[in-house]
């Protein structure tokens, strides 16, 4: 660890001491201590945690429990400890400090629609405590953020025929609450009519975008290939982004680093299963580009994902348990990382290394 002298830090507002992940700084003339060691665990960064979900296979019993990984290490994933509440086909969101896991559903009727969010301290570990509640109570929504508002958006929900719903939801990260309903919605209006089943979205610090839409689910699915976005801090209406090289929702999972989205596989239709991965430049509207292939085809990882903006780990519903990786500026199939404690599906992951980069 290196230690140099400063005469002064000051904030946009002129007041000195600023707060800097893994930095420590004084008020004034002093020392400033930068932590050594790769740029993705300078404050901790690096850490992500997997949760919830099905055990696989049969008999398909909802999951509470936690793995977490060191995403520049490659290797098995250890127990981080459990959620307050089993359930599966939930979201997330992060900060740098915290990971949010929200709504999903939970044992007992098929139909029932958890309220629940839960949030973990990344470099704590033991288990997960009680946030707030969901306004709205959708199953398999797509989650995103900016680091400082973790985002909720669309999702579906009622029972069969389940009905795909437009609706975004927020929370602050830092502050515990229940979630606050914005007043835009993903492709409003008679034309655009889509919602939202899908667990596609990737996001950097102003802009998160969702790939993947449907016109309504179950008993009769329309995939499209359309990716729209919304400014995170506003959530106004969304906008037309682009298209994914092929329509698909039930995304494995996504992975962004500060500027690349990936999206993994997923499905065009009933029991068919793709293993493309798409890459989109978040700042640049405009279709999908074809980054690579995850070595088996599926679509029940839900958002199981993570990136410490150079790695990507992601996780193959073909194997069930088996984690892989891509490194996110280089195009190219994935790679084996390792495997998580317990096979499961449908189950999230939140990373501390962007700020809910989902």
């Amino acid at each position: 660890m290196s230690d140099f002298k400063i005469n002064s830090i000051a904030t946009k507002q002129g007041q000195h001491g600023p707060v800097i992940a893994g930095v420590s700084t004084v008020n004034s003339t002093g020392c400033m201590k930068i932590p050594s060691g790769p740029t993705e665990h300078r404050g901790g960064r690096g850490r992500l945690v997997f949760g919830g979900g099905y055990d696989y296979p049969s008999p398909y019993t909802e999951l509470g429990t936690m793995d977490m990984v060191e995403i520049s290490t490659l290797g098995n994933a250890v127990d981080f400890g459990d959620f307050t509440q089993a359930r599966y086909a939930h979201n997330m969101g992060s900060s740098g400090t915290r990971g949010i896991f929200a709504a999903g559903g939970y044992p007992g009727n098929p139909t029932n629609r958890s309220q629940v969010i839960d949030y973990v301290t990344f470099q704590s570990g033991g288990g997960a405590n009680d946030f707030g509640e969901m306004s709205v109570a959708p199953i398999r929504s797509a989650g995103f953020g900016n680091g400082v508002r973790g985002v909720f958006a669309g999702g579906y929900i009622g029972s069969s025929p389940y009905g795909t719903i437009t609706t975004m939801q927020y929370v602050n990260i830092a502050t515990l609450g229940n979630s606050i309903v914005a007043s835009g919605e993903i492709n409003p209006g008679p034309d655009q009519a889509h919602g939202n089943k899908s667990d596609m979205s990737v996001a950097d610090q102003t802009r998160g975008c969702i790939g993947g839409l449907l016109t309504h689910y179950h008993p009769a699915s329309t995939q499209t290939n359309s990716i729209v976005f919304v400014t995170t801090a506003t959530l106004g209406d969304s906008q037309d982004f682009g298209d994914l090289t092929i329509a698909r929702d039930n995304s494995n999972g996504v992975s962004s680093s500060t500027t690349r989205g990936l999206f993994y596989s997923g499905s065009p239709g009933p029991g068919t299963h793709k293993n493309t991965i798409d890459y989109i430049t978040i700042q640049t509207k405009g279709n999908a580009i074809n980054f690579g292939d995850m070595t088996t085809s599926g679509n029940s990882g839900g958002a199981a994902h993570g990136s410490n903006l150079t790695r990507s780990v992601n996780h193959d519903s073909g194997a069930e348990n088996t984690l892989e990786y891509v490194t996110i500026t280089t195009l190219g199939n994935t790679q084996d990382f390792g495997d998580l404690t317990v096979a499961r599906v449908v189950y999230a992951g939140s990373d501390n290394s962007n700020g809910s980069i989902a």
